[in-house]
């Protein structure tokens, strides 16, 4: 049969002709009688309909359903209307789809034919490239994806919206639980809410810092100074790291398979261990040393102190060093984290209505400077309003800013030190003339009474004699440790420094009442000063509590009635604290696996005892158990239950252990070798 025979189906309609649209009759069936089968079939079908009713069915109900015309026409008409729609569809589809396909391959041959002056070679391969049935799907595909992940990060945006409106009406308040949801709360390194300067009563400020350890980063981020050496140490470390935990989950899998416990986690970490000196080593002058390995010593010495930059006298694009740290550009190792946690935070941003007009990229630095307003008076910005610092810090750098941190902390006490001095120097001056002014003056008058009277009658120590520790303002400071040194919190300190300025503030109060002299008017600008300043040190970080990562540091200004800030801010950390760090990891709960002890032989519920371990003693009672349950059926639910009988069951042998494996009763723990609990007796399970 030609192809010109065949007709057309989409351009035909007919309900006789075969493979038109809609037809009864397809060129697929050949001699075959359609209308013999299709009624073959609808008659057994309504045949078996039929007996089943007259066999279920009580005659009075036969009777009545034949009222209205025969039960058999019904059924025959309803089957036969169905079957013809899905099946003669079915089949047309089919046969159709065949067509278009015998069709386009008669078509291709006769291109073939035609283009005589076209090598038969490049028309295959133009047709492969491409053609009217053909297209590259990947920029589709792409485009579906970004369609379906931006309406996830919709979705997920509107959910966290909901969430936190809801906690935080739930408590009535504005706290750190509704600013930051639990699964982030761990990196939080300070969070304070405190009333804002210029309007107290309406106006919140909120000081949030978040670090983000370098563990728990997706991208680890390096510093644009650090070393070509370095990176490519980081990933061979990497490297042996991945080696090395391919090893042990051999180790483990011999020992699951040699039936044996698995590895403790302690275990596991001690194989790791051992593991290190089989793919590094401390020999650096060697270059046979293993260390050497994947990279040769030769290459690592090219490129040793050779930083981002090259000086531009000394740059060859031939020299082997140049082409290292090209391989190393080109993989961008060196920017991609921090690159990646500023598109993450400004894409957020962007898509959550919170803009900004300042932007700072300190690119070398690590450093990402970012406000919502580019002025910085306070006293002219708008109360809705927030700026945020996003840095990276490796562990120099936290080692300077603790230094620093630590002088100012002594800055500090020695200006207020100093202005305590001057006044009680003052206050001292301002007892002229006077006889008793507070409780030193009276302890003067009476030390001789009290020395003469008291103590030399009991033999107690005069005291003045007694060495003073307490100083009236904090208590004793314990002696330090060294974790107390490595890691100074100055908790102590500055609440010895905050009670002084108060102590001050009231003792100017007390000593001049309503009169303001000059030198009244000169302490207190001073005090003011340092109070201010105080706060302002207070608020910031301590940054013997960060650790090498990165810090987020946001600081919100927000209406207390309105929130509006602080609720967008709230999703906008959220999803970019998901977006960049892992989050916390357990190791122990990150490498948990079921343990063999859920899969050993000697808890697996194989009832009765094992002929081949003497040490076996099961009771005789147990061992025909499951026989019991396999082979007799289990009562009726509408019986009444009844306590059984004792079952007297004969000495359990080889063949009716071997009846208990047939069962599938091997093993009940689903561990990796053992097997899932088979099927009682199909008897069984039907009655049940």
């Amino acid at each position: 049969m030609a192809s010109i025979d065949l007709p057309r189906s989409p351009n035909v309609f007919h309900p006789e002709k075969p493979s038109a649209v809609g037809s009864r009759n397809s060129l697929a069936q050949d001699y075959r009688d359609q209308q013999k089968e299709v009624n073959q079939l609808l008659e057994e079908e309504t045949n078996k309909v039929l007996h089943h009713m007259n066999a279920k069915l009580p005659a009075e109900v036969l009777q009545r359903l034949d009222v209205m015309g025969g039960v058999k026409e019904k059924l025959y008409n309803y089957f036969n209307q169905n079957y013809q729609n899905m099946f003669n569809r079915y089949m047309v589809t089919a046969e159709d789809e065949m067509v278009k396909k015998v069709r386009g391959f008669v078509d291709r041959e006769e291109m073939k034919v035609l283009n005589r002056y076209t090598p038969k070679e490049i028309a295959t391969l133009l047709d492969e490239v491409g053609g009217a049935d053909k297209f590259n799907t990947g920029e589709i595909e792409k485009s579906m994806v970004n369609m379906y992940g931006h309406l996830q990060g919709h979705i997920q945006r509107g959910v966290n919206d909901l969430e936190t409106l809801t906690n935080s009406l739930l408590r009535q308040k504005t706290d750190v639980g509704a600013f930051v949801r639990g699964e982030n709360a761990y990196s939080i390194v300070k969070c304070a809410f405190k009333d804002n300067i210029y309007k107290p009563k309406t106006v919140t400020d909120v000081k949030l810092s978040v670090n983000i350890l370098d563990a728990e980063l997706i991208s680890p981020i390096f510093q644009y100074q650090a070393t070509v050496e370095y990176l490519i140490k980081d990933l061979l470390s990497k490297h042996y790291m991945d080696e090395i935990d391919k090893e042990i989950e051999k180790i483990k899998d011999e020992r699951i398979d040699q039936g044996l416990e698995e590895m403790s986690d302690g275990e596991i970490i001690f194989a790791r261990m051992n593991k290190v000196k089989d793919h590094a080593s401390d020999d650096v002058d060697n270059p046979k040393s293993k260390r050497y390995d994947v990279i040769a010593k030769e290459l690592m010495d090219r490129i040793n102190n050779l930083r981002a930059e090259i000086d531009p006298a000394t740059f060859d694009q031939l020299n082997i060093r140049e082409n290292l740290k090209k391989i190393i550009d080109i993989e961008n190792i060196r920017n991609r984290g921090f690159n990646t946690a500023i598109n993450s935070l400004t894409s957020i941003l962007d898509t959550s209505k919170m803009g900004y007009q300042f932007i700072e990229n300190l690119k070398n630095a690590r450093e990402l400077i970012l406000r919502e307003y580019d002025d910085t008076n306070a006293a002219l910005l708008p109360d809705e309003r927030y700026q945020i610092r996003l840095r990276y810090y490796d562990q120099q750098q936290l080692l300077e800013e603790r230094k620093a941190y630590e002088v100012m902390i002594r800055s500090f006490e020695t200006e207020v030190e100093h202005l305590w001095d001057v006044l009680t120097t003052r206050y001292e001056d301002s007892k002229f003339l006077t006889r008793v002014t507070d409780f030193n003056d009276l302890a003067k008058i009476y030390k001789k009474k009290i020395r003469k009277n008291i103590k030399e009658k009991n033999g107690d120590p005069l005291y003045e004699d007694i060495a003073k520790v307490w100083d009236e303002i904090s208590f004793v400071k314990p002696a330090e440790t060294e974790v107390e040194k490595m890691n100074r919190t100055f908790i102590f300190e500055k609440d010895k420094l905050r009670k002084k300025l108060v102590i001050m503030r009231d003792k100017l109060k007390n000593m001049y009442d309503y009169q303001y002299p000059v030198e009244r008017r000169v302490m207190e600008e001073r005090l003011a000063f340092l109070e201010k300043e105080f706060n302002k040190f207070d608020y910031l970080i301590n940054p013997f509590h960060l650790q090498p990562g990165l810090l987020l540091d946001v600081d919100i200004t927000s209406i207390k009635r309105k929130k509006a800030t602080l609720d967008g801010m709230a999703n906008v950390l959220n999803e970019f604290l998901h977006g960049v760090s892992k989050g916390f990891q357990d190791a122990a709960f990150a490498s948990f696996s079921r343990r063999r002890s859920t899969v050993r032989a000697d808890i697996a519920q194989t009832f009765g005892s094992n002929e081949d371990d003497p040490k076996a003693g099961e009771p005789v009672g147990r061992s025909a158990y499951l026989d019991m349950l396999n082979d007799e059926p289990a009562p009726a639910l509408a019986e009444p239950v009844s306590a059984p009988a004792p079952v007297k069951a004969p000495a359990r042998g080889r063949q009716a252990k071997e009846k208990t494996a047939k069962a599938g009763v091997v093993d009940s723990g689903r561990g990796r070798r053992g097997k899932a609990p088979a099927a009682r007796g199909k008897k069984g399970l039907k009655e049940i």
